[in-house]
């Protein structure tokens, strides 16, 4: 019971102890050092090699008499049939049967064998050429003829079986029979090598007719660019020139948009050339070039190139240059029609030539290709293909209604919402001045503003109607400018500097209070140097002195002091009477040092750490002083001028490590004192411990 438990069924009920393969136990080598007589593998080939036993072959059979060849043929015929019933779908075994057959004369015998072998596998195209093969060597023509008649009829896309009965026929001089073979196989529509095996086999007969005949069925067969041209190279061989053009010219008709036409217009153009009509040549390269898509057109440019420059003029010769420039251009366009710059030089290549209509299609095709996404930066170098195209169309051409047309289809192309460009609006404004259309200038800027406004566009409408002495409108435009952008300090100060200009002193006063009270500017030091020096310049001192007051309020940066001081230094009133100029100059001193002092002042209480700007600002006092002459006093600064120290700081460096570096420290007369202090008080109390500690003991 227990061993029929671990019996296994997929072991056929055997244990698995049953199925373990012993393997015998490995012997352990003793002795590991090398035998006194090396065996090389050398010699043990060689041994094997002496001591092989010679391979026993069959002996020879001699037949005496026809008793024996009896008993040898049907000991033969009982093995084929035997292998036959084994292998019945072996075509070799029926192969070798039936030409042991043959072997022995016994031809019936043969033709029974390759008939049972057909039925087998009929299909087999070789049995069929074997058996045919068979009955013509031994001169059996008509039943070889019927083997080929069966065989073709059966496979009559075979090729080779065609071939073999045709050589056949012609061999035996039977040449209505060959043609007649030909004839039949014509109506299965072979490929091409079949068709010009009969041309030649007529032609072999010198049968011209019957070759263009056949030639005609040919190309109507296989209306290809490479049958045409056979056709033709067979008319131009016999020298019917006039044929061979006529078979030209129908290939053209019928092939002009085939792919391969680029060869049939090279053999077309190669013909007439070899019949001494350039001419002729030269329309048909010129027609194909203009027909053929650039991408297969290579070989022909370079033929066309060739042939200029054996025939043709220098103008030619310059037009098929161009061709072959235009061939590379068309080439790259169509490999990436994104790339501009590639049809940058194309456009540069046919705006060289002169031909206007080209150049417009070029430039039709390269604005078709819209960058695929909305983002300026693949726009960049496509708008320019426009602006290149309406300044052509405007200078070149000189065609005003299309280079209106160029601008507008440009600006409804561009996604404004998104993004737009100040140059298209501006150059279709300035084109419209240019025609006198100040109307239409307006009209576009108008739409620029509303629709994408910037400043430059602004800027240039302000320009023109300043030039136009519209006062009025430009005072609109920088109320729109400044309602768009509010904090743009550059609009507030060209719009203040327009109300000077008309001396209304009083509204850019109003504007440059309106521009200071707006909660952001984007460079609020220009607008306040620009009221600062509009006061100046119209010599209202307090009020800029007001000024400065009021900015320092807001901001204590040096260059607010400095520029303060220098002009407090400078603010003498010309048109005074009532004190000298000598007198005003100290008075205008005084104040400047009146605001060094302050800015000392601030920077020595509230921002003692601003160490560098403390030490600029005296060194500006210095230079003012110096400067004054017999009014200045440089012993009133230079007591108050710090030292220079060299010092070393660590510090942390981008990838974590620290590194020392030095830099300038400045100690000031005022710390040098309270330095000091410290030390004397230090000592004091050293001192005062040193007592104590002594008295104790």
């Amino acid at each position: 019971m227990s061993s029929s438990k671990e019996a296994d069924p997929t072991l056929g009920y055997l244990t698995r102890k049953d199925t373990e393969v012993k393997l015998p136990r490995p012997t352990r080598v003793k002795n590991k050092t090398p035998a006194p007589i090396q065996i090389t593998a050398e010699q043990i080939l060689r041994e094997a090699r002496e001591r092989q036993e010679a391979e026993i072959r069959p002996p020879k059979q001699k037949i005496t008499d026809p008793t024996e060849l009896g008993e040898y043929r049907l000991r033969k015929r009982k093995e084929f049939e035997d292998l036959i019933r084994r292998v019945r779908w072996n075509i070799g075994v029926w192969i070798k049967y039936a030409q042991w057959e043959e072997s022995q004369k016994d031809f019936k015998r043969a033709r029974s064998v390759w008939e049972r072998a057909l039925e087998v596998d009929y299909k087999n195209h070789t049995l069929w050429l074997k058996y045919a093969e068979v009955e013509m060597k031994n001169k059996f023509i008509n039943h070889a003829r019927n083997v080929w008649d069966r065989a073709v009829t059966l496979l009559p896309r075979v090729d080779q079986l065609w071939y073999k009965y045709i050589h056949m026929e012609e061999m035996l001089g039977n040449v209505a029979g060959a043609r007649q073979v030909f004839e039949r196989w014509m109506k299965w529509m072979p490929d091409q090598q079949g068709w010009l095996s009969y041309i030649k086999f007529e032609l072999r007969y010198n049968e011209i007719e019957r070759a263009r005949g056949i030639f005609e069925r040919f190309v109507q067969c296989h209306p290809r660019v490479g049958a045409w041209i056979r056709y033709a190279k067979f008319e131009m061989k016999n020298g019917e020139v006039g044929k061979a053009r006529n078979v030209y010219e129908r290939a053209v008709e019928k092939l002009a948009d085939d792919e391969e036409a680029e060869q049939l217009f090279v053999a077309f153009a190669e013909f007439e050339e070899r019949c001494k009509e350039t001419e002729r040549a030269r329309c048909i390269y010129k027609f194909a070039l203009d027909h053929i898509p650039k991408g297969r057109a290579e070989d022909l440019y370079r033929k066309f190139v060739a042939f200029e420059k054996q025939y043709g003029d220098r103008e030619g010769i310059e037009d098929a240059i161009v061709g072959k420039r235009r061939f590379q251009y068309e080439d790259e366009v169509r490999k990436n029609p994104l790339n501009y710059d590639s049809w940058f030089d194309y456009i540069r290549l046919e705006e060289s030539v002169g031909n206007k209509e080209r150049v417009r299609e070029v430039y039709e095709r390269a604005i078709a290709n819209v960058p695929p996404a909305e983002e300026k930066r693949f726009w960049q170098r496509y708008i320019y293909l426009w602006i290149n195209y309406a300044l052509y169309e405007e200078l070149d051409a000189e065609d005003f209604d299309r280079t209106r047309d160029v601008y507008r289809e440009c600006l409804n192309l561009i996604p404004h919402s998104k993004f737009s460009f100040a140059k298209i609006w501006l150059l279709a404004a300035q084109f419209e001045i240019r025609q006198l259309n100040l109307k239409g200038a307006r009209q576009i800027l108008g739409n620029a503003i509303g629709k994408a406004p910037k400043d430059k566009i602004f800027k240039k409408y302000i320009e023109i109607e300043l030039q136009l002495g519209n006062i009025d409108r430009c005072r609109k435009l920088y109320e729109k400018y400044l309602e768009w952008s509010p904090e743009n300090c550059y609009a507030w100060s060209k719009y203040a500097e327009l109300e000077r200009s008309l001396s209304e002193t009083d509204r850019a006063r109003a504007i440059f209070e309106l521009a200071i009270a707006q909660p952001a500017l984007d460079m609020p030091e220009l607008l306040w140097k620009a009221y600062i020096d509009f006061e100046t310049a119209e010599g209202e001192f307090e009020r800029a002195r007001a000024l400065y007051e009021r900015l320092l309020n807001r901001t204590k940066h040096l260059k607010v002091w400095i520029s303060y001081a220098e002009f407090e230094a400078t603010a003498i009133d010309q048109n005074s009477l009532e004190s000298t100029e000598e007198e005003q100059k100290r008075e205008c001193l005084q104040r400047a040092r009146r605001v060094f002092e302050e800015a000392l002042n601030y920077f020595r209480s509230s921002a003692p750490e601003l160490k560098e700007e403390r030490a600029m600002l005296l060194e500006k006092w210095l230079n003012m002083e110096a400067s004054s002459g017999e009014l200045g006093d440089v012993g009133l600064v230079q007591s108050k001028l710090p030292k220079k120290l060299k010092k070393r700081r660590q510090v942390t460096t981008e990838d974590g490590s620290a590194r020392i570096e030095e830099f300038i420290d400045y100690l000031f007369p005022e710390e040098t004192q309270t330095t000091n202090l410290k030390i004397l008080e230090a000592a004091y109390q050293w001192k005062k411990k040193q007592k104590l500690s002594s008295g104790d003991d």
